[in-house]
């Protein structure tokens, strides 16, 4: 099993992120969009209202990361 996902644990969110949608192009994905996805992951436990703009960017950022794209 799993352990439990957080805002804490962005490492975490972006390998979890990654496996379900590998496929994904990064580049046209909008914040929503990434909230969503985030919220509905299956080991992901915390509040969604304490996401905000940075905490958003910053795991985009290390998704950009470690699929191996440089971040604008």
């Amino acid at each position: 099993m799993s352990n439990p996902l957080y805002w804490d644990t962005p490492y975490e969110i972006v390998l979890a992120l990654d496996e379900m949608y590998a496929h994904l192009d990064l580049v046209e994905l909008s914040r929503d969009d990434l909230l969503d996805m985030i919220v509905r992951l299956p080991h992901f436990v915390d509040d969604p209202a304490l996401a905000n703009d940075k905490i958003l960017d910053d795991l985009l950022r290390e998704w950009y990361e470690e699929r191996g794209k440089e971040w604008n």
